[in-house]
């Protein structure tokens, strides 16, 4: 059956003329700039090909594992190491028209059409074909990793990165002549793990080894994270990221943090306070390193991670059993910005929000720490993971245009693990297209096509192009 006349046609979203000429002259020609996912290195430097359409399209996904959790299928059929990939794919083509208004049903549409050029309904009774002709088509070189990045116009793309990671996938990429610029992102999550020694400690003795020298004081600790920061900066990398509830509303000094660090190397975890205080101290120095290279710090706050222990036992972390928190974020927020500012020594940053009661508050606080050196140093990021569908996404823009500035913002990004997720980017050109076309109708803002147009360009790829200074590929 083909997709029904009116779903996801041309004008998608696009309800206005001022609207569908936003999108199709302006938004829709950008390339796209991924400033922070989480796409395995590995697989872009292999240039790796797909065996069917249920490796590219399910593995990794916890968008899609969530719903199928919801739609009753079981674990097995989601993430069973004995369950063959048709099976895994034909339980999703069961559920997929089950989930109308949820955006994965507009996400795995356009995936099909974008990529396959399948304009099929996706359920039981067209899985067959649609298996058939993606795996055909993931049988060329269009459909590898390169291929996608290069037929996407993705200019960049910026991986998430462990300081102890040996960044050799990150340089063969840049020796294999792929258009697109791929970059590592610094992002010290085992480093904050002093609560959990185990963690804590082979992490540093991974990191030591990766920086040449012995990790037994504070201050060699300090100086392997910067030696490698120095070396994630020589290959192109200016971009850092934390994921983290919240920041903690406590100081600490250095004799302090010399003590919680040899307890935790002596194996005894530290306790809440003292982690609280050991994640302020090294958040400061590495907010102190970004900006002495003039990198760009990201600041992911709100999620409540590993809910379920049972999945948590069984598949790891990024199972799909994250949601939204109900940190405090404000005091410790302006703390943390304030301490690097008052020291001249805040970076640019980018603050992602995952509670919507929140939106106000980040909003707000970025207004606090602007300084005229760059234009949007202190930036209210796009709708994030739970937020990044069209009610999210509307929220998040409509919250910055009237405490910010909308015209600075450095647009979306995919945040996703998969090869595939590059319609989104296009959902939030629509979106964005639709709400100015909609003002420019209702007589909110000048029917002025030039001011306008130059507007989608800045938030859709000049901006972040502009903003975070990375070589990126011309398309």
């Amino acid at each position: 059956m083909s997709v029904a006349a009116g779903f996801l046609h041309d004008d998608f979203l696009l309800t206005t003329e001022w609207s569908r000429l936003l999108y199709h002259t302006y938004a829709k020609p950008q390339p796209i700039y991924d400033y922070h996912c989480h796409l395995p290195p590995d697989q872009i430097a292999a240039d790796r090909r797909f065996e069917n359409l249920a490796q590219i399209w399910l593995a990794g996904d916890h968008y899609k594992w969530r719903a199928l959790r919801s739609a009753g299928v079981n674990e097995d059929l989601i993430t069973g190491k004995n369950t063959s990939d048709y099976d895994k794919f034909l339980a999703y083509c069961r559920v997929v028209p089950q989930l109308v208004r949820n955006p994965l049903h507009h996400w795995s549409h356009l995936e099909l059409r974008r990529f396959f050029g399948i304009d099929l309904l996706i359920n039981e009774a067209n899985a067959p074909k649609i298996w058939d002709l993606a795996n055909a088509k993931l049988a060329t070189a269009a459909l590898s990793t390169h291929g996608i990045l290069t037929a996407n116009k993705v200019a960049v793309v910026c991986t998430t990165d462990d300081p102890a990671d040996s960044l050799e996938h990150h340089v063969a990429i840049a020796k294999s002549g792929l258009k697109t610029r791929v970059y590592p992102t610094y992002r010290a999550d085992k480093l904050m793990a002093v609560a959990a020694p185990s963690v804590f400690n082979a992490w540093c003795d991974q990191l030591a080894a990766r920086a040449g020298l012995a990790v037994d004081s504070l201050s060699a600790l300090l100086d392997a994270l910067d030696r490698r920061h120095a070396f994630f900066h020589s290959l192109g990398g200016r971009l850092s990221d934390h994921g983290l509830e919240n920041l903690p509303d406590a100081d600490c000094t250095e004799a302090e943090a010399t003590a919680i660090f040899a307890q935790t190397r002596g194996g005894r975890a530290a306790t809440p306070e003292q982690a609280a205080k050991w994640v302020w101290y090294v958040m400061v120095y590495l907010g102190r390193l970004d900006a002495r290279r003039g990198w760009t710090k990201q600041l992911h706050l709100g999620a409540l991670r590993n809910n379920n222990s049972r999945l948590l036992a069984r598949l790891g972390a990024d199972a799909g059993v994250d949601s939204i928190g109900d940190f405090p974020q404000a005091r410790a927020l302006s703390r943390y910005l304030d301490a690097l500012d008052r020291d001249n020594q805040l970076p640019k940053v980018v603050l992602y929000n995952l509670n919507p009661a929140d939106n106000y508050l980040f909003a707000t606080m970025i207004g606090n720490f602007q300084d005229g050196s760059v234009a949007g140093k202190i930036q209210f990021g796009s709708g994030w993971w739970f937020l990044d569908q069209k009610d999210g996404m509307e929220m998040q823009i409509n919250t910055l245009s009237q405490l910010g500035l909308l015209s600075k913002f450095v647009g979306m990004l995919t945040d996703s693990r998969s090869f595939l997720s590059y319609p989104r980017h296009e959902y939030f050109r629509r979106i964005l297209c639709a709400l100015l076309g909609a003002d420019v109708e209702a007589g909110l803002i000048p029917a002025d096509e030039t001011a306008l147009g130059k507007l989608v360009r800045d938030i859709c790829h000049d901006n972040a192009a502009g903003y975070f200074g990375l070589e990126h590929g011309r398309f």
